[in-house]
């Protein structure tokens, strides 16, 4: 009995560093996305004009309108799958409290899908359902921890930091530089930083760190290339 009570603990140990380590990924992922955003409209602009003023208000742009984007996107994902997790949370409560056998013997039933024998199964839910019927339910039927629901206005704000952070280094990359240093040093700057969080997002995610490395660096340049070409042409019509 006690391997099968430490195994049910370990589990949920083991899901909660899950659940950091996805927020982690997240991070990494949003700070790509701030790199790669902003450094492709900076060097778009780059290659219409050397205007400082022109590039910082393009980067200032792209900075706060892709964070609160960002923002935006988690607050109503994270609300909606929050919503989905509570009403499910409610039925699984109101399940316990008007049919109780039926709960256990169901919960019962999955200790046996796992490999427990019935006797074993059946005193692991009797036993569960003694200490919190309802968490045991929603760890094992459910897959849902109802102390650890993500937040919301956390995840909107770890997003749009992410993002920032991202977003902060090709804007500094382009205003910081003489101006005709500023294309290359922002390329440089750029495609080591995404070669950077493509190790880390692939360190994280247990893949491997040299294709994710190269995905986002080739996906990076072709990105800069792009936007540095038509902004180029562009300013060479003399559109902008």
């Amino acid at each position: 009995m006690t391997d099968e009570v430490t195994g049910h603990v370990g589990e949920a140990h083991v899901g909660g560093i899950g659940q950091r380590l996805n927020w982690l990924r997240a991070g990494v992922l949003g700070a790509n996305d701030g790199i790669v955003s902003v450094a492709s409209l900076v060097v778009g602009v780059a290659g219409a004009t050397t205007d400082s003023a022109a590039l910082l208000v393009a980067g200032i742009a792209g900075l706060v309108g892709g964070a609160i984007s960002m923002a935006l996107g988690e607050y109503v994902s994270v609300s909606s799958q929050r919503d989905s997790e509570r009403a499910l949370i409610a039925k699984e409560t109101a399940e316990l409290r008007d049919m109780p056998e039926q709960e256990l013997d169901e919960l019962a039933e999955l200790y046996r899908a796992r490999g427990l024998s019935e006797a074993t199964a059946r005193q692991v839910a009797e036993e569960l359902t003694a200490h919190d019927a309802l968490a045991a339910h929603l760890e094992v039927e459910l897959h849902i921890d109802q102390d650890d629901l993500v937040s919301p206005w956390q995840a909107a704000l770890s997003s749009a930091v992410a993002f920032t952070v991202g977003a902060l280094l090709p804007l500094l990359a382009i205003l910081l530089p003489p101006p005709a240093w500023r294309v290359p040093v922002t390329f440089v700057a750029v495609l080591a930083a995404l070669a950077i969080t493509g190790w880390v997002s692939a360190q994280l995610g247990g893949s491997s760190r040299g294709r994710a490395m190269v995905r986002l660096v080739i996906g990076g340049s072709l990105a800069l290339a792009v936007t540095w070409l038509i902004g180029s042409l562009l300013g060479t019509t003399g559109v902008v």
